[in-house]
């Protein structure tokens, strides 16, 4: 059985400083890419979509994103569990701001066709000094029946290797990656998606936000590293399919017929003095100094 699926990757951007009229706006979004492609299985949008964060041209007061934040499940979730069940179709709606006691996450979820959410994920590797939501505890995959399987990672992640590898080994042939980047080093984050993807012979579907200063440039890698969809500047729906057999032939046969890495790493596994000893000890946190906050930091990366 072929286990093709289709998607698209919404680069789009918020309704400034307003989540209600950004929600309305992706509900639209939803319904349209439903209805006009129904060969779509799955929908990715943007990191913090939801929560109607503004831009450098129209920035968010602070503790905005405090105010905005919602517990899981609640009204949000309610209503995008909703839309799903509605479309019949997988959403991964970016992230939203989580509310969990005292703690605030940045949280990615998937969403079944019958609207029930089947994964949450909690962002590992927030980008620290700027973003002050609290990490993660756990990687997170989540299997689409007869398809294959799926981890979820946010924006910031994807600049550490070892999270990308964690959620292969996991098992993930598609690694589903929601950004908002509106600063330059969006240049770095298309070298690590595509690297990413080679590295772990896996698809990486990286929606960025659109329309905003800084921003867009989504793009989608196949497990052998090349783009098969790159968005421009502004709103648009990257709509492609992927098939998940060409990841499990990558693995067996190797990166252009030549690097068997699984194989390898489960053959012959070099030494991870890190993952023993901790990166406190490596020589080259000596003489680093302090992360250091901006006077009104960002909320997100």
């Amino acid at each position: 059985m072929s286990r093709i699926i289709g998607i698209a990757a919404a680069q789009v951007a918020p309704v400034p400083n307003d989540p209600e009229a950004t929600l309305a706006k992706f509900e639209r979004e939803v319904r349209t890419l439903a209805s006009s492609m129904p060969a779509l299985d799955l929908l990715v949008f943007p990191e913090y979509y939801l929560t109607g964060m503004g831009s450098f041209d129209a920035p968010s007061a602070p503790g905005y994103i405090d105010r905005v934040a919602e517990e899981i499940p609640g009204p949000l979730t309610e209503r995008l569990c909703a839309l799903a069940a509605e479309t019949g179709k997988w959403i991964v709606p970016g992230t939203i701001a989580e509310r969990n006691g005292d703690h605030l996450h940045n949280t990615a979820l998937a969403i079944s066709p019958e609207g029930e959410i089947v994964a949450r994920y909690r962002k590992l590797f927030p980008w620290m000094p700027y973003e002050r939501s609290v990490p993660g505890d756990e990687h997170v995959v989540f299997d689409i029946p007869g398809i294959g399987r799926f981890g979820l990672a946010i924006c910031y992640d994807g600049w550490v290797p070892e999270i990308m590898r964690t959620l292969a080994w996991m098992g993930a042939e598609v690694i589903l990656q929601p950004t908002y980047t509106r600063t330059s080093d969006r240049a770095q984050e298309l070298v690590l998606a595509r690297a990413n993807a080679i590295t772990n012979q896996v698809y990486v579907v990286n929606p960025n936000i659109g329309a905003l200063f800084g921003t867009g440039r989504s793009v989608v890698t196949d497990p052998e590293g090349r783009l098969m969809a790159e968005g421009g500047s502004g709103e648009e729906f990257l709509t492609l399919f992927l098939d998940l057999d060409l990841v499990s032939t990558v693995r067996e046969h190797g990166t252009a017929g030549l690097n068997a890495l699984w194989k390898q790493l489960r053959d012959a596994a070099p030494p991870f003095p890190p993952a023993l000893l901790g990166y406190e000890a490596g020589a080259v946190m000596r003489g680093l100094g302090p992360l250091r906050t901006p006077t009104e930091p960002a909320e997100v990366h």
